[in-house]
């Protein structure tokens, strides 16, 4: 019999409509024909064409596509989680330039800014002429971002910010960082010209993760901005809170790219591949491993368009954001690093794309809030009692 896909086994298009799917095969056919020949070189040098990418991804229409005005695409919700898996299925380095852009720092803009600085940067980093970053991590203040040091002061009718970011993707190659602050009101968002005065951004080397990506420090040593550059609609945590929202949707789907192409290439390897005299393919154990990933890929995938559904419907609610990127991160890894056993010692080669996604999931798997501050917030849904403390 011809074999089926593990998500065609699902049915899954019936559940998405025609724009959506035309948007998401658009993706696929970039990733397939300017991503998948270069990025195992780019994962290996630690080193990717950011800004040659980002331009050809801004006339694709996926960054900030799923924003309206300043040219921005306005798509649906669910057309950008599918652009999100598709652009993971390459790497979750290219997922991370357009969640970062998109999600984060044009989110940022788009939501709590004012119409000066949405028409000064949205344009521009719709069009991926211009990249943006995203400052809220700092070296002691991760997953409880209000304990923050980094401080804005003000001195006349300016702002001036000191303080240091930390694991920040596009940081090296922005000309705009969003950036969160203590004031003397609480924590207030900076939308900062990476050309400013006293601004600086050190590459993050000798990672193991996300090397086909950006990752820096942002260090702000009196950068003196105008009383214009704060953004007036974003007051305290849920300012940047609502932004991480949006960009852990994206994971959601993103996750399922990378274990998607997992499979899909675990598939074909144990077809070709020959042991005892047969396929391994054609072997008990093989099969139920093959058969358990394509479940949880299958249940992911679900899972994922529903919340697309929600979201598209303007009922999608952060803690149901939490279960999807709990769940599908945590089976996205799961499935890579099952994979890698079906490769055997070529699965550990850049000749496959499965350790390279094992090792980027690593990171996905704790950023944009780790999978125990999701299990807390789901905690707190079912039990009514809050536990982070």
């Amino acid at each position: 019999m011809s074999p089926q896909t593990p998500l065609g086994l699902f049915a899954t298009d019936r559940l998405i409509g025609e724009e959506d799917r035309a948007m998401r095969d658009a993706v696929r056919s970039f990733v397939d024909n300017r991503v998948r020949p270069h990025v195992a070189d780019w994962y290996e040098t630690g080193a990717m064409p950011v800004r040659e990418l980002a331009r050809e991804l801004g006339d694709l229409g996926v960054m900030g596509m799923h924003l309206d005005g300043y040219g921005c695409a306005g798509t649906s919700a669910t057309a950008y989680g599918l652009a999100c898996m598709e652009l993971e299925a390459g790497d979750t380095g290219v997922r991370s330039l357009v969640s970062v852009q998109g999600s984060l720092a044009m989110f940022a803009i788009h939501r709590h800014g004012s119409e000066e600085q949405k028409q000064e940067w949205l344009p521009r980093l719709a069009q991926g002429t211009a990249i943006g970053c995203f400052g809220l991590t700092e070296p002691d203040f991760g997953s409880n971002p209000g304990g923050m040091r980094t401080r804005a002061r003000r001195e006349g009718g300016d702002w001036v910010l000191d303080g240091t970011k930390m694991w920040i993707t596009n940081g090296g190659v922005a000309d705009v960082a969003v950036v969160w602050a203590q004031t003397p009101e609480g924590i207030r968002g900076f939308v900062v010209p990476t050309d400013a005065k006293g601004f600086s951004a050190p590459e993050i080397t000798r990672k193991m993760s996300l090397r086909a990506s950006v990752t820096s420090e942002l260090v702000l040593d009196g950068v003196r901005l105008p009383a214009s550059a704060m953004l007036p609609d974003a007051a305290g945590l849920s300012g940047p809170l609502s932004c991480l929202n949006e960009a852990r949707f994206g994971i959601v789907f993103g996750a399922l790219g990378a274990a998607r192409d997992c499979l899909d290439t675990a598939l074909a390897y144990v077809r070709e591949r020959e042991i005892f005299d047969k396929s391994l393919a054609a072997y008990q154990l093989t099969q139920a491993k093959l058969a358990d990933m394509t479940v949880e890929l299958g249940k992911g995938m679900l899972l994922a368009l529903h919340l697309g559904t929600l979201k598209d419907a303007g009922e999608l609610r952060p803690e149901q954001v939490s279960l999807g990127k709990l769940n599908n991160v945590r089976e996205a890894i799961a499935i890579a690093r099952e994979c890698r056993t079906l490769l055997g010692a070529a699965g550990i080669t850049l000749e496959y794309p499965v350790m390279r996604h094992a090792n980027n999931l690593e990171s996905v798997l704790t950023y944009e809030g780790t999978s125990e501050v999701h299990q807390l917030v789901i905690g707190q849904q079912v039990t009514g009692h809050a536990a982070f403390r």
